[in-house]
């Protein structure tokens, strides 16, 4: 039996990090936990490209066209869809995250879903928050877990 653990990659990788302009200072903190958890596993701030989008409905797109150029091995979207009075926040969130995966799925590479969906602004503050369980850097460690497993399968053909 062949086991695969998760683990960071052993070499340079590059990443793209879409983040949504809506929410800007919520997604700012969790844009700032993503480059930290880059960072801190070896992934140089030259290797990391930031494309800004107007909110997390237009994240697919652009994750999509991230990844279409060939150039990363992952890509990370990071945004704030909070509920409202309206169904707005079902529609946006839903697609959101359905549009990821279908990107990531197409591709054969992460696409990672790095937008909090929560009730209130505070708790989407408490979800980005730098000094307590950022999850803009447990997308990030979350992505290079998701390369390194597929260099693992790749070696293991």
């Amino acid at each position: 039996m062949t086991e695969i653990d998760l683990g960071i990659p052993d070499r340079e990788v590059r990443v793209a990090i879409a983040a949504a302009r809506f929410n800007r200072f919520i997604t700012d903190q969790l844009l700032e936990g993503a480059q930290d958890a880059l960072r801190r596993h070896g992934v140089d701030a030259d290797r990391v490209t930031v494309a800004w989008v107007p909110g997390a409905f237009e994240l697919p797109l652009a994750a999509e066209q991230l990844l279409a150029t060939g150039r990363f091995d992952a890509v990370i979207a990071l945004g704030a869809v909070i509920r409202g009075g309206t169904p707005h926040f079902d529609y946006v969130a839903g697609e959101c995250s359905r549009g990821l995966l279908d990107v990531g799925l197409k591709h054969g590479k992460p696409a990672l879903f790095g937008v909090l969906t929560t009730d209130t602004v505070e708790q989407a503050l408490e979800r980005a928050a730098v000094d307590q369980g950022n999850k803009g850097f447990d997308v990030a460690l979350a992505a290079l877990q998701m390369i390194h497993l597929a260099d693992e399968v790749r070696d293991h053909e």
